[in-house]
């Protein structure tokens, strides 16, 4: 019985070790797909060195528009309603922004003492309703960007509103 178990255990040895070589085949064929690759990486940048580049032709400038920075200037559109004060005109400076109205009359005490006439208006189409706290309005865009710009010094987030 010794025996018997003796040669099925060198067999299967004998089995193992033979089963696992690799085959020259399967080195033959790597080595082949890398030559591939290797031959197509050196194509590759000589296919890009024969790209033209066509040249830059210059031409003189005919007409040349100047903007005013005023029209750069970014402005929010909301449909807003008036909870305190006088009305809103087309462009309006907006210094403060809560969800609290408590919050808002307070900032509203403080810039009336200032000598602004400010207001403050709510917007419903956001949740929570915020209320805006507006402390000069214009007509025009130009003037309450100018406006704007006085108030950023104290007041640092303030920014332009387009009442719909």
């Amino acid at each position: 019985m010794k025996k018997y178990t003796l040669i099925c255990a060198a067999m299967c040895a004998a089995m193992v070790f033979t089963s696992c070589k690799s085959s020259e085949s399967a080195y033959k064929q790597a080595y082949l797909k890398a030559k591939q690759q290797e031959e197509m990486q050196q194509q590759a940048p000589a296919a890009q060195e024969t790209n033209m580049v066509t040249p830059m032709v210059e031409r003189p400038v005919n007409n040349t528009q100047v903007v005013d920075n005023a029209d750069n200037i970014a402005v929010r559109q909301e449909q807003v309603t008036v909870v305190s004060g006088g009305g809103l005109k087309n462009f309006s400076v907006v210094v403060g922004s809560f969800s609290l109205k408590a919050n808002a009359e307070g900032l509203q005490q403080t810039l009336r003492s200032e000598g602004y006439d400010a207001q403050i208006v709510m917007n419903n189409n956001v949740t929570p309703a915020m209320y805006r706290v507006v402390a000069t309005t214009f007509d025009s865009k130009v003037d309450a960007a100018a406006s704007r710009n006085g108030l950023q010094n104290k007041y640092p987030g303030a920014w332009l509103l387009y009442a719909k």
